[in-house]
């Protein structure tokens, strides 16, 4: 996949209010409030923005944070991380590799094998679910 590049204006036509906010203004959604939050569907979770396949479900699990958690990405070039230092405090931002929209944030509190909590937005994601045909 080659890597995608939208002006802000586009992104805000491609995006609801409600994803824009989150991938592009790196906006979180309230916990426990999000669709994914406590879905157990089968399938691939992607990049809202772009399409990118991010995480698989089976690596989804409950952190009780209210957030979609999973513990590794489907491979480590999907999801990019850097710094950030935003709002008094020092994380690890999870970003799209594809599009560098935000998704989240990832914690060294998570489950083995990998310690990893990738805690995502459900607005940065889009399931597509197993065993149904992509939307064309």
């Amino acid at each position: 996949m080659s890597k995608v590049v939208h002006s802000e204006d586009e992104w805000r036509r491609l995006l609801t209010p409600e994803q824009y906010a989150v991938l592009r203004e790196k906006g979180t959604e309230r916990a426990f409030t999000g669709k994914y939050h406590d879905s157990h569907e089968k399938g691939v979770y992607a990049c809202a923005a772009c399409g990118q396949e991010l995480f698989a479900s089976d690596t989804k699990y409950e952190s009780g944070s209210g957030w979609p958690s999973f513990y590794q990405a489907i491979d480590r070039d999907r999801v990019a991380t850097e710094v950030d230092r935003s709002h008094g405090m020092t994380r690890v931002e999870a970003l799209c590799s594809n599009c560098d929209s935000h998704l989240g944030h990832v914690f060294p509190d998570g489950p083995q094998p990998t310690g990893l909590r990738f805690c995502m937005n459900s607005a940065s994601l889009e399931l597509k679910p197993a065993n149904k045909p992509d939307k064309k």
